[in-house]
C-alpha cells in the first residue's frame, strides 16, 4: 500500500485539456500497476485509464480513447493524465489508483475534481 495524492484538476471549457499528476510515497512506485478511475455526481466510480509498472503497455476506456493519455515517471514516483478535446461528461472528480503487478488496486488518492462547462 502507497500513499497518492492527485493535482491538477479544475474548470475549463469544452475542447480544452488538463493534465492530472498523481504523486506517490515511498522508492517503491516502480513495482506498481497505476491507473485512473473517476465519479461523477449520481454515478458509479468508472475506470478510465491504467498503465503497467514498467510503463510500456496502457489501456484506456472506450469514453476517453483517443483524447487521454496516461503516462508515468518512475525517477518521479509519479503518474499522469493527460485529457485533451474535454468534454462535459469528463466532468467528476478523478481518482489515482495503485496496484502491485497481477494484483487488484488497494491504494487510493483523495481525489482532484474536474469540471468541464459547455
Amino acid at each position: 500500500q502507497v500513499q497518492l495524492v492527485e493535482s491538477g484538476g479544475g474548470l475549463v471549457q469544452a475542447g480544452g485539456s488538463l493534465r492530472l499528476s498523481c504523486a506517490a510515497s515511498g522508492r517503491t512506485f516502480s513495482t506498481y500497476n497505476m491507473g485512473w478511475f473517476r465519479q461523477a455526481p449520481g454515478k458509479e466510480r468508472e475506470f478510465v485509464a491504467t498503465i503497467t509498472y514498467t510503463g510500456d503497455s496502457r489501456y484506456y476506456a472506450d469514453s476517453v480513447k483517443g483524447r487521454f493519455t496516461i503516462s508515468r515517471d518512475n525517477a518521479k514516483n509519479t503518474v499522469y493524465l493527460q485529457m485533451n478535446n474535454l468534454k462535459p461528461e469528463d466532468t467528476a472528480v478523478y481518482y489515482c489508483a495503485s496496484a502491485v503487478a497481477g494484483r487488484g488496486y488497494d491504494s487510493w488518492g483523495q481525489g482532484t475534481q474536474v469540471t468541464v462547462s459547455s
